[in-house]
C-alpha cells in the first residue's frame, strides 16, 4: 500500500517547507542543500506539479506545496507520536517547554517540584524568551506557555488562566489619596497592544492625579518591578498570575482589589498531534490541575 511512497523525498520536502529554506532543511537532516533540491525536484516530477516557486530571494511554497505540506506535516506528527512511546526511556524522558522569563521564574519553576513528585521519570527543560517560538519551525520544543490576546488556530491550545491586571502595594502600606504615591512602570506593557497600563487603571479608579506625580520608577522586567514594589519603592500595576505567590506569602497586597483590568490569556500550546505524546499529556494535565487550584 505504501511501497511506492518516496519517503526520503517527502521528508526533505517537509523540512524545507517548514523551515522555508533548502539550506536550513539540509542542516536539519544532515545532508547538503543540493541533496534537498534533488529530493524536491524528484518529488515534483513524481507528482507532476511544482511544489516551490523559485524567486530571487529564494523559494516559496506554491499552492500545491501548501496543500501537501499541511497534510504531510500532520502525517509526520502522527508518525512521531506512534514511534516515540516505543523508544528507550532515555530518548523520551525530556520535555522541552518554552515560556517567558517572568512566567518561568514567578509561576512555573516554583511549582515544578510537584510535577516531579508525580512524574519522577520525566525531566522538564525550560527555555525562556520574550519572542514567540515558532513551534512549526522548531521541532525540539514540545510545548509553549504564553500570554496572548488571540487563539492561534494552527496550534492545539488549552487555556490555563484568564489574566487580569491590578495594583499591588507592599504589605501594610496605607494609602493617602491626597498625596499620590510613586508608580512603578514597566515600559514593555505599553508596547504590547491590549496590555493594561497606568492611565487606564487611574481613569477607572478616578486617580488621574497620580499620573502627574514626578519620579515614577521604570523597570523593563516584571520580576524587577515586583521586587521594587516588595521593597517599598512604590505601587506596581501587575498581572495577577505573576504576582500570585508574592500575595500568598504576604509580600504584596492588592489595592482596591475590585478594580481589575482584563488582559491576556495564558495558554498551553503545541503542534496538533503532539498533545497525544504521553509526556506532553502528563504535563498538560498537571498544569491544568495546578492552574485550577
Amino acid at each position: 500500500m505504501f511501497a511506492h511512497l518516496p519517503l526520503t523525498a517527502l521528508r526533505g520536502f517537509e523540512s524545507a517547507a517548514r523551515l522555508g529554506s533548502f539550506a536550513a532543511a539540509a542542516e536539519e537532516l544532515s545532508v547538503t542543500p543540493a541533496a534537498i533540491s534533488h529530493q524536491v525536484k524528484s518529488l515534483e516530477q513524481w507528482l507532476g506539479t511544482l511544489l516551490f516557486e523559485r524567486t530571487g530571494q529564494g523559494v516559496r511554497l506554491s499552492e500545491a506545496g501548501k496543500r501537501l505540506h499541511a497534510g504531510l506535516h500532520q502525517a509526520f506528527v502522527g508518525l512521531n507520536a506512534a514511534v516515540v512511546p516505543l523508544l528507550p526511556d532515555e530518548a523520551t524522558n525530556t520535555l522541552v517547554i518554552t515560556t517567558t522569563p517572568a512566567f518561568a521564574s514567578l509561576w512555573l519553576i516554583p511549582r515544578l517540584g510537584d510535577f516531579y513528585a508525580r512524574c519522577p521519570h520525566l525531566n522538564v527543560r525550560v527555555e525562556t524568551a520574550e519572542a514567540l517560538t515558532d513551534l512549526a519551525r522548531d521541532a525540539s520544543v514540545h510545548l509553549a506557555i504564553r500570554a496572548t490576546f488571540n487563539a492561534e488556530p494552527d496550534l492545539y491550545q488549552v487555556t490555563l488562566f484568564e489574566e487580569h491586571f491590578a495594583v499591588y502595594t507592599p504589605h501594610g502600606w496605607s494609602p493617602s489619596v491626597a498625596q499620590a504615591p510613586v508608580l512603578i512602570d514597566m515600559p514593555w506593557a505599553s508596547s504590547v497592544p491590549g496590555t493594561p497600563d497606568w492611565p487606564q487603571w487611574c481613569a477607572m479608579a478616578q486617580h488621574q492625579h497620580w499620573l502627574s506625580r514626578p519620579g515614577r520608577r521604570s523597570y523593563a522586567d516584571e520580576q524587577h518591578g515586583l521586587l521594587a514594589a516588595i521593597s517599598g519603592h512604590g505601587l506596581v500595576l501587575a498581572s495577577d498570575v505573576l504576582v500570585a505567590d508574592s500575595v500568598s506569602k504576604g509580600l504584596l497586597q492588592p489595592y482596591l482589589p475590585h478594580l481589575r483590568l482584563p488582559a491576556a490569556t495564558y495558554r498551553l500550546s503545541c503542534l496538533p498531534g503532539r498533545e497525544r505524546l504521553p509526556a506532553v499529556r502528563m504535563f498538560m494535565d498537571w498544569a491544568i490541575e495546578i492552574a485550577g487550584a
